[in-house]
């Protein structure tokens, strides 16, 4: 069956902020008319990652969470020319920089040990091994880091440092993934260092990003008559031609509908997904951990397979035992536990960002979100976030791996670590608990060689680019919203030519001052 009716003209494959982003800077920026963009996305709603559902009877669900700072210029671009849904006389990137302003973040609780605030939570506890070892790799050149591990480069005392706990945590690096990655990182937030043990100068939206970033975003769209197609999966795209010169003829949905695609149409492809194929539990019952892989990814090998200069989903994907993570997210009907984190904490809620338990055998950390963190969250409840960086390993009061462990298990764990008393458990006895296992979450931090990810513009493509998180994008940081929104803008800009190429990644790692305060901190001054 072909689908003869041609009305767009720009096909973006995959609903997330990467493929949300390249309908507004084609519309905002290149001057395409909104009848002539058409978005597919395989699951029922968009956004991608950037998600937020559920309700106060079932329980709310958030599946991770993505931090800001102020040198993300593609993600508040984008977000400028978009209205808030509370104010529309405010723009989303005004919203955030104005709740930022009224509940900043300084965590005084970073780290918990023995059932309190850690003693050294503001001491990074590196050696002066350590130290240089960093500065190695700050400096060294990128070539053939990708493919070393973390732990070839430290020696093992690092890893049980307070500043491996909290980088680790903090943005999901484990000891096997990529040194060049963890390179990336390093040099992109040096200037964070000053206030790396508080987890300052990290922004945060208003409510979840679903709410506060996808919605706004796709009722801008859906009013300038983009098609946003939900449940219509792209199961495979036809490529004709050579590295020399090819382009795609036509798309094939999941249910047989062929879209043709001429020379003149162009296409932007998402390619993998770090939150393809997850699967929920709840307080009764773990998440399956029969993991699959998703249209995504099964798109992405097919693709691969048949040509040349589209990556290697491989070096990402086939080891779940080392990119998955669990999540939860916790309904209260009462303000109890999270009075008791404030005294705890000595953060009022949503000041404080992550809390690890740092001697937790699952690298436990809960998040105690500003409320409401749902738009619409009915008035009364509380939601909390939690993961676990280690979800392979036993708990410490729950002998059993996260992994294997209900959202009931996963609160007694909690209970445990925070040395909750038996009176203080009952606060939890209606919570509503919703697990989330995310197989390929830090896949993109996984070892890589040149060319396992795609160039956005591969070589010969006339009429289609690759989006998201799974492209090359030298320079800067996946795991972010930055690198989806940067990869959108540059594959507009190479498509179109009718805008601008986003602008360079932010090289504060150059400027004499931010280096000087980074090597205070790193030397415990």
């Amino acid at each position: 069956m072909t689908d003869g009716t041609q009305e767009a003209r720009h096909h973006i494959m995959g609903g997330g902020i990467a493929g949300l982003a390249v309908a507004v800077f084609l519309l905002r920026d290149a001057g395409v008319s909104g009848k002539d963009i058409r978005i597919y996305e395989q699951l029922d709603v968009a956004g991608g990652s950037l998600d937020g559902a559920g309700d106060a009877a079932g329980g709310y669900l958030i599946r991770g969470g993505r931090m800001f700072e102020e040198h993300f210029a593609c993600t508040f671009d984008l977000l400028d020319g978009i209205p808030s849904t509370d104010d529309p006389r405010v723009s989303v990137t005004e919203d955030i920089l104005a709740f930022n302003r009224m509940v900043p973040g300084s965590s005084n609780c970073r780290l918990v040990r023995g059932g309190k605030p850690a003693e050294d939570r503001l001491e990074l506890t590196l050696s002066a091994e350590d130290v240089i070892d960093i500065n190695r790799l700050i400096l060294h050149r990128e070539a053939g880091l990708g493919e070393r591990r973390i732990d070839d480069w430290f020696s093992a005392g690092f890893f049980d440092s307070n500043f491996w706990m909290m980088w680790s945590t903090m943005f999901s690096f484990q000891p096997w993934h990529s040194a060049g990655e963890m390179r990336r990182y390093l040099r992109r937030f040096i200037h964070l260092f000053p206030g790396f043990t508080r987890i300052e100068d990290i922004l945060r939206t208003r409510y979840n990003q679903y709410d506060s970033l996808i919605a706004p975003i796709i009722d801008w769209l859906r009013d300038r008559g983009v098609t946003v197609r939900t449940g219509e999966q792209v199961a495979d795209v036809e490529i004709e031609g050579t590295r020399q010169g090819r382009a795609v003829t036509a798309l094939v949905l999941a249910d047989g509908v062929r879209v043709a695609v001429s020379d003149s149409d162009r296409v932007y492809m998402t390619l993998g997904s770090m939150t393809d194929a997850s699967v929920l539990g709840d307080r009764g019952s773990a998440p399956s951990l029969d993991d699959q892989e998703g249209g995504a990814w099964r798109l992405w090998r097919a693709l691969a397979a048949r040509h040349e200069g589209l990556g290697r989903p491989e070096a990402f994907c086939t080891d779940t035992g080392k990119t998955a993570w669990h999540s939860f997210t916790v309904t209260l009907d009462g303000p109890d536990f999270f009075e008791f984190m404030e005294d705890f904490t000595g953060n009022r809620t949503g000041t404080g960002g992550l809390i690890t338990f740092a001697d937790s055998g699952w690298t436990l950390s809960i998040v105690l979100f500003h409320q409401p963190h749902f738009r619409g969250q009915k008035h009364g409840t509380y939601t909390l976030w939690g993961y676990g960086l280690r979800g392979d390993r036993d708990g410490d009061f729950v002998q059993k791996p996260m992994w294997r462990c209900s959202g009931e298990e996963i609160l007694q764990e909690m209970f445990g670590q925070l040395r909750l008393t038996e009176a203080q458990r009952h606060w939890f006895d209606d919570a509503r608990v919703r697990v989330c296992r995310m197989p390929f979450i830090t896949s993109q931090f996984m070892p890589r060689h040149t060319g396992d990810r795609p160039d956005v513009r591969p070589p010969g493509a006339r009429n289609f680019a690759v989006i998201g998180q799974f492209c090359e994008l030298p320079r800067d940081c996946v795991f972010t919203v930055e690198y989806s929104v940067r990869s959108a803008r540059t594959a507009v800009a190479a498509l179109t030519g009718r805008t601008d190429p986003p602008p360079p990644v932010a090289r504060t790692d150059l400027d004499p001052m931010v280096l000087i305060r980074a090597a205070r901190v790193l030397m415990g001054g």
